[in-house]
């Protein structure tokens, strides 16, 4: 097992509520981060279908096996058993009692408010991130990570990531889709995944993006709506506070696993990649989803927008720490060019006081301190926000 971030905030939420609740994609790791820190604690894989059964027609007498605690995996397959944990937890709030997981974070999410409020801790864990690689051993180039991605097993295992994607796709994410929707054309949702992969890094439009696949805007929204629950992609939405109103008010479209969009792009070799015209779309979505993890990872909610002006002025990442903003720009070039900083600099003449830091992560290899703004290699994102927040 590849060490996880996470790990250290499960301990500590385990000392205060008497359920922690761990919620992400599917083969993010959720379950081995589960057993390796609670190794005495019972597992219960609520995907086998006998286990499943049980809790949903005797629900009672199945949590009475683990009075003293479990870990229950895959909560979403038996939602009904919240309902009867919560008497359980009330009479008895020992510390880490049941540790829960979920890879929908929508119904999860929403039975867990009903049912747990005030009695759960909310986790989220994303596949790996550069820095736990880097701990690991493992640092491969930033095109054989915009190919592979950041699921664990595909590094654990050395696998193949174009297969292993291909499984991910047909094993997961359309099984996932099933569960939640009928959805008559696979073959069409299909296709709707892969325009998704044509637009990372891109403003979102569900007409646009409806029209092109063959279905309606209804549609098309409805289907995005379970590739979120899904944790496939994720909306970073626009940050306009006091830049007047001339502001984009639609969000971008990214991927939790940069990997998982090169794949459905038809990247099949590194190669691929250093040559595909989306390769900057793809790294811009590596160092979104590396910021994203960061904050997860320390029990945190997002604090991540973009910028984007009526005039095409565009900041890729907009960080708030408080009453202060990191503005980020993220370019795919080894090389540090003049018009990099242009964006940055817009965004810093619009606010009425200018952010205390500004940063620009590119592709190359060594970090620079120029005159308002910090240069980062896309391995140091951690570090970077560790200094700016």
């Amino acid at each position: 097992m590849i060490p996880r971030t996470l790990e250290a905030v499960l301990r500590s939420s385990a000392t205060h509520y008497p359920v922690v609740t761990v919620t992400g994609p599917r083969q993010s790791g959720k379950t081995t981060l589960c057993r390796a820190t609670f190794p005495d604690k019972p597992y219960v894989n609520l995907e086998s279908p006998d286990v499943r059964e049980f809790a949903r027609t005797d629900p009672r007498g199945f949590l009475a096996n683990y009075g003293a605690g479990a870990i229950l995996d895959e909560i979403q397959r038996a939602p009904e058993l919240l309902s009867y944990l919560q008497p359980l937890v009330d009479a008895d709030q020992q510390p880490g009692r049941f540790i829960l997981t979920g890879s929908q974070q929508f119904e999860v999410m929403n039975t867990v408010a009903q049912t747990l409020a005030g009695r759960t801790a909310v986790l989220k864990l994303l596949p790996l991130t550069i820095a736990e690689l880097a701990a690991a051993g493992i640092s491969p180039g930033t095109d054989q990570l915009l190919l592979s991605g950041f699921y664990p097993r595909i590094h654990d295992g050395g696998l193949d990531p174009t297969r292993a994607l291909g499984d991910y796709v047909e094993t997961y994410v359309q099984r996932d889709i099933r569960q939640l929707i009928t959805i008559k054309d696979l073959a069409l949702f299909e296709k709707f995944v892969r325009l998704c992969a044509g637009r990372i890094g891109q403003l979102l439009n569900l007409q646009s993006l409806g029209n092109d696949v063959g279905i309606s805007h209804t549609t098309a929204r409805s289907w995005l709506t379970l590739l979120e629950a899904s944790y496939v992609v994720f909306l970073l939405q626009p940050w306009h506070v006091n830049l007047g109103k001339r502001q984009i008010k639609t969000p971008k479209l990214y991927f939790h696993d940069v990997g998982l969009a090169s794949y459905l792009l038809g990247a099949e070799a590194v190669q691929h990649i250093s040559r595909h015209p989306l390769r900057g779309n793809l790294f811009e979505n590596l160092v979104v989803g590396e910021a994203l993890k960061y904050r997860y990872n320390r029990g945190k909610r997002s604090n991540l927008f973009f910028w984007r002006d009526a005039k095409g002025n565009e900041v890729d990442l907009v960080v708030e720490n408080g009453a202060d903003v990191l503005p980020v720009e993220v370019k795919a070039g080894a090389t540090i060019s003049p018009d990099y900083f242009r964006g940055l600099t817009a965004f810093c003449q619009r606010m009425k006081e200018p952010p205390q830091n500004a940063a620009l992560v590119y592709d190359g290899a060594e970090r620079q301190r120029r005159t308002g703004v910090t240069i980062w290699r896309s391995a140091d994102v951690d570090v970077m926000l560790d200094e700016c927040s």
